[in-house]
């Protein structure tokens, strides 16, 4: 029983890297599940047998995919004490690891269309999205952003984002990593509170 459930975990991990390969490199509606079973030496039965369709091979994907975004965009942060050195952390961490190629086709680009938006977004919310709402959270109780609606403000960021990686996994420009960091801090830096004016000099009575 053991060694069955040894074989079983262990097919299902081959299967998911095949179609994440495959999935990356020719897009979902390229990949063909039967191929993707023999390539690592089992039947077609075999792998709707574990995953019952190629849609669920590549929901399967997606989520494995966006856990490891998750998990970086966790670690990057957690490296930092400071609430606000870990939102840029994270944020850099995401930029960072969306531009990839291959998290691009298959999180940003064909995950939306072929899963749906609504199970997109859902997957979305528990992985990364949900580091970034708590980043917030946590700026806002150490009072170094003002108070406000964290689902918007999460969204409008979180779109940013998105959209920013999607243009740098294409992007030619090699200094285009860092521009956009730069870009996105001074967008979070408009979340700080303004510093107060100076007071004017009282102007003396006149006698």
């Amino acid at each position: 029983m053991v060694r069955r459930a040894e074989q079983w975990a262990e097919t299902r991990r081959a299967l998911l890297a095949e179609g994440r390969q495959r999935f990356a490199r020719d897009g979902f509606h390229a990949v063909v599940l039967e191929e993707v079973a023999h390539a690592v030496g089992v039947t077609k039965g075999a792998a709707y047998h574990h995953f019952g369709s190629k849609a669920g091979l590549f929901r399967a994907v997606v989520e494995q995919a966006q856990q490891e975004l998750a998990d970086s965009v966790a670690a990057a942060a957690d490296a930092y004490d400071d609430p606000w050195q870990q939102l840029l952390a994270g944020c850099r961490a995401f930029l960072t690891a969306g531009s990839d190629p291959a998290i691009r086709r298959i999180v940003l680009i064909d995950a939306p269309t072929v899963l749906g938006w609504n199970e997109w977004r859902s997957m979305d919310d528990s992985s990364s999205a949900h580091h970034l709402t708590e980043a917030l959270k946590a700026l806002i109780t150490a009072g170094i952003i003002a108070p406000q609606p964290v689902e918007p403000l999460t969204r409008l960021l979180s779109g940013a984002m998105n959209e920013a990686a999607l243009w740098l996994a294409t992007s030619p420009d090699p200094t285009a990593p860092n521009t956009t960091m730069t870009a996105l801090t001074h967008l979070l830096t408009g979340l700080l509170p303004l510093p107060p004016l100076p007071s004017p000099h009282p102007t003396p009575l006149a006698i």
